[in-house]
């Protein structure tokens, strides 16, 4: 398990290519600061967009959002979703509380870092978030997942069904923040072979999405990243 997930680093990093991140966010002097915090990364594109100007920049692949007079977080948010239908975005904020954060995450942003977090957790935060996993408090995401088991059909079905060693491997590397492709590789696999795992897993487990699948793992021990 430890091998082919450095496996997958050595992979994920040859391929890497440039990431366009879009910070919006009044205060001038913030973005200066994300400029800083992320300037080791030399794939990192860094740029301060406007709330209405994101329309107009298609090639941003994520977006720091922060404040703005006169709008709520929830409010900027919503308009960037709508302009920008798909879009990644982080929330930055100040000591939003867990039920704040958990409103953010369940109106569609794919993470939340305190402005105040260290350059490593804003980095590790726009990778997970940019290989398709949700970045937050894991306390958030336990919420997060009880909140949509809740509101799921498929009540009673949750790890009554054994996984196997191929899916605990696929779980792991899903986790991770891995996506079908960069499972693959490493596995030694093709990439619809994962994402039949993933389907068969969200069947076992009985949730509707990778995100859940992901929180659920980890909140109930389904894999170890110290096996191998």
């Amino acid at each position: 398990m430890r091998r082919a997930i450095k496996n997958f680093a050595k992979v994920s990093q040859a391929r890497r290519t440039t990431v366009r991140i879009a910070v919006i966010d009044s205060d001038s002097l913030r973005f200066v600061g994300f400029r800083e915090l992320l300037s080791s990364e030399s794939d990192f594109d860094i740029q301060s967009v406007s709330l209405s100007e994101i329309s107009a920049h298609q090639d941003v692949d994520i977006v720091l959002l922060g404040s703005i007079p006169g709008k709520s977080v929830m409010e900027v948010l919503t308009t960037v979703k709508a302009l920008r239908p798909g879009l990644d975005v982080i929330v930055t904020g100040r000591n939003l509380d867990d039920a704040a954060i958990l409103k953010t995450v369940s109106e569609g942003a794919k993470g939340y870092v305190e402005e105040s977090a260290p350059s490593g957790e804003l980095v590790r935060a726009i990778r997970i978030v940019l290989a398709g996993s949700i970045w937050a408090p894991r306390r958030v995401l336990a919420m997060f997942v009880e909140q949509a088991y809740r509101s799921s059909e498929h009540r009673g079905s949750w790890g009554q069904r054994p996984i196997t060693g191929r899916e605990k491997e696929v779980l792991a590397m899903l986790v991770a923040g891995c996506s079908n492709k960069e499972i693959a590789a490493p596995l030694g696999i093709e990439a619809r072979t994962v994402k039949a795992h993933v389907a068969k897993l969200l069947r076992k487990v009985g949730v509707s999405n990778r995100v859940m699948l992901s929180v659920h793992a980890v909140k109930h021990s389904l894999v170890s990243f110290g096996d191998n």
